[in-house]
């Protein structure tokens, strides 16, 4: 299979090793994010923090949902992840989430999570404009994950009074965009 998929991604113009080094540091910055957004909800407390959990949490599940969504189309391309947690851990594309020196800063909480929200829309993006046109599946995934992070940028960039976004909290399924791919 994965010389099949990967023959078809190579001859559509693409550096088969670029994308998979993009697909598997964005798998890291995932599980990492899944990981780092496990301590921000806990310390999510007081009348400030607590309103923000409940988002929290599902930007912390659909981000287990994009790693476990990303596997397959890395090893369907003839990739792998690393054997070492500490390696893959320390090749995320994005910066550790880290809890802030002052873990009842509410403020800093939502500003440490914004970031890596941010961060995370930037990576699926390049993703996207490599394979825009050329890789359709590896395309679609980014697309929605690139879909449910930007909504998630803007639940916590509202709570720090950047303004409105349009975006409302999801109820009910988790994962809408990336949901196709876990089937």
């Amino acid at each position: 299979m994965a010389k099949v998929t990967r023959g078809i991604v190579e001859e559509s113009g693409i550096d088969v090793d670029q994308l998979l080094e993009l697909l598997v540091k964005n798998a890291s910055a995932e599980i990492t994010t899944y990981y780092y957004y496990t301590i921000l909800r806990a310390n999510l407390i007081g009348l400030q923090g607590e309103g923000l959990k409940e988002i929290a949490e599902v930007a912390r599940i659909e981000d287990r949902n994009h790693f476990e969504a990303l596997i397959p189309r890395i090893y369907e391309l003839g990739g792998k992840l690393p054997d070492d947690m500490k390696v893959f851990h320390d090749m995320s594309a994005c910066p550790p989430a880290n809890l802030p020196q002052d873990p009842t800063d509410v403020e800093a909480i939502l500003k440490v999570l914004v970031a890596a929200e941010r961060c995370a829309v930037k990576g699926y993006n390049a993703i996207c404009n490599l394979t825009a046109g050329k890789d359709h599946r590896t395309y679609d995934l980014a697309l929605a994950i690139l879909n449910e992070e930007i909504e998630h940028e803007s639940w916590f960039s509202e709570f720090l009074g950047e303004g409105p976004s349009g975006h409302f909290m999801r109820r009910g399924e988790s994962s809408p965009f990336v949901s196709k791919f876990l089937r």
